[in-house]
C-alpha cells in the first residue's frame, strides 16, 4: 500500500545516516501481454461439498412457478490481520556516553530538519508514491480512480459502465455441473462504475450498489430467436448481500432428508456496458478471465465479447403465464409514465435499481458488440470516444489489474468471497 511505504520511509529516515538511504523502487504498473487461459489457475477436479449454516430466505427462484429452488446460507467473510509497524524510534537517556547522543541526534536529524538532499530525496519517493495514494487501493482497496479527462471523452451512448461477473448453480446435490442439465440457475452480477471512472490495481471495493440478475434460463440467448426473460434479484446490494445468495447451504426434508445447494461457480469475469442506440438499449460486454471461452462458457451461450438488445417490461401489465413474477417491480410514478401505457420500454439503469425488475435480453449474432456499439451523431460532433474503444480500454485496464492481483482468483478477491468454500472458475464440463 502506498501510504504504508511512504510511511516507512519516514521512519527509516529517522534512524539511519543520509548515505544509508536508499530510494524505494516504485511498482511497475505497465501493462503485460494478455493473460493465457489457464496460466494463472489450474482448473479445480475436485467435488466441494462443504456445508453452511442453515439459513431460510425467500428468493425469486421460488416465486417462479416452474423452479425450485433452496434457502441460501451466509458466507463468512474473511479479514485480513494488521500489518506490524516496521520502524521504532530509539533514543538515549545515558549522560555519560556524550559521544553517542551527538550521533544519534545527528541521525535523527533528517526527520525534523534534513538536509536538502534528504528532503529532495524524500520529496522524490512520495511522489513517485503519489498516484497509488491518490487512486489505488486507498478506500477499502479500491482500485476505481475517477478522471475528468476520462468523463469529457466517454460518449453519452454509454449510458453505464462497469464489471460484469458471470455464475451458476448446480441443482440440488450437484457440486460441479457436468453439463447444461445440471445447472440449476445462472446469473450475472453488475457492479457500476463512475461514467469517467478507469482502473488501476486491487480489487473493487464495495460501493453497496451492486445488483444481482437471475436467468431462470440457466442460459444466455444466443440468436435474434431467443428472448430469455431476466429478473433483478437484488438491488443496490452490499457484497454481504451478494455473498449470502451465492453460498452453499444445507437443509432438512420431511420427504428426502438432508439435502445440499451447492454453492454457485464462476464462469466469468469482464467489463460492460449499457448502451443506446436510438430506438434501442444493449447490455454490451468483453470477457477478460477466461482469457479464452471454453466448453463452459460456450454452453451457456458465453462469447468473448458480445451484446444483448434489452427490453424492460411495464409492471402494469400482465405477462404471460410462467414468464413474469407474482409481484413485480415498484416503481414511483414518474417512471411508470415513462412506459405511456406500453408493455415495454428500452432498458435504461435506473430501472436496475429496483428489485423484480423484468426484462428481455435478445440475442445477437457474431457482431453484437458492434450493433451495441455503433457511435452516435452527437458524439461524433464533439469528438467523443467511439463506444467500442472506451470499453476496449477499460477491459485493458480490468486485464493488466487482474495480472497485477490474483490471476482468476480475482473474481473471488472483488466480491470479497473465500476462494476455500466457492468452487474454482470452471471452463470445461
Amino acid at each position: 500500500m502506498a501510504g504504508t511505504r511512504s510511511s516507512t520511509r519516514q521512519a527509516a529516515a529517522a534512524a539511519s545516516t543520509s548515505s544509508q538511504n536508499q530510494p524505494t523502487p516504485a511498482k511497475n504498473g505497465t501493462a503485460g501481454a494478455k493473460r493465457k487461459a489457464g496460466s494463472t489457475t489450474a482448473s479445480s477436479q475436485s467435488k466441494r461439498g462443504r456445508k453452511a449454516a442453515k439459513k431460510e430466505q425467500t428468493t425469486i427462484e421460488e416465486t417462479m412457478p416452474a423452479t425450485a429452488t433452496e434457502p441460501e446460507s451466509k458466507d463468512t467473510e474473511m479479514k485480513d490481520e494488521p500489518e506490524p509497524a516496521t520502524a521504532e524510534a530509539e533514543t538515549s537517556t545515558s549522560a555519560d556516553n556524550k559521544p553517542d547522543e551527538k550521533a544519534e541526534q545527528g541521525e535523527s536529524a533528517p526527520a525534523n530538519g534534513a538536509t536538502d538532499e534528504q528532503q529532495n530525496q524524500l520529496a522524490a519517493d512520495q511522489e513517485t508514491d503519489q498516484p497509488e495514494q491518490n487512486g489505488l487501493a486507498t478506500k477499502n482497496g479500491d482500485a476505481v480512480q475517477e478522471s475528468s479527462k476520462r468523463e469529457e471523452s466517454t460518449p453519452s451512448s454509454i449510458l453505464e459502465k462497469g464489471i460484469i461477473y458471470f455464475f451458476f448453480r448446480g441443482r440440488v446435490g450437484i457440486d460441479e455441473p457436468s453439463e447444461v442439465g445440471d445447472i440449476a440457475r445462472s446469473y450475472i452480477i453488475l457492479r457500476p462504475l463512475p461514467h469517467g471512472a478507469k482502473l488501476g490495481d486491487g480489487p473493487i471495493g464495495d460501493s453497496g450498489h451492486n445488483r444481482m440478475l437471475a436467468l431462470p434460463k440457466k442460459v444466455l440467448p444466443v440468436s435474434p430467436k431467443d428472448r430469455f426473460m431476466t429478473f433483478v434479484e437484488k438491488a443496490k446490494a452490499s457484497m454481504d448481500d451478494i455473498k449470502s445468495n451465492l453460498s452453499a447451504s444445507d437443509y432438512m426434508t420431511k420427504t428426502a432428508g438432508s439435502r445440499h445447494t451447492p454453492a454457485a461457480a464462476p464462469i466469468g469475469e469482464g467489463v460492460y456496458a449499457i448502451t443506446s442506440t436510438g430506438r434501442e438499449t444493449h447490455l454490451a460486454y468483453i470477457l477478460t478471465i477466461p482469457s479464452e471461452v471454453d466448453e463452459v462458457q460456450k454452453g451457456v451461450g458465453l462469447r468473448q465479447r458480445g451484446s444483448y438488445v434489452t427490453s424492460a417490461k411495464n409492471p402494469e401489465t400482465s405477462a404471460p403465464a410462467g414468464a413474469s413474477l407474482p409481484k413485480g417491480a415498484e416503481y414511483p410514478k414518474e417512471i411508470l409514465d415513462e412506459f405511456r401505457g406500453r408493455g415495454w420500454m428500452p432498458l435504461e439503469p435506473k430501472l436496475l435499481d429496483y428489485e423484480n425488475t423484468q426484462f428481455l435480453l435478445i440475442g445477437h449474432h457474431e457482431d453484437s458488440l458492434e450493433k451495441a456499439t455503433v457511435p452516435q451523431p452527437d458524439d461524433e460532433k464533439t469528438d467523443k470516444e467511439e463506444p467500442k474503444a472506451e470499453m476496449e480500454k477499460l477491459e485493458h485496464e480490468d486485464d493488466v489489474r487482474v495480472q497485477h492481483l490474483k490471476g482468476d482468483d480475482t473474481v473471488f478477491e472483488d466480491l470479497g468471497l473465500s476462494s476455500k468454500e466457492y468452487p474454482k472458475l470452471q471452463t470445461t464440463w
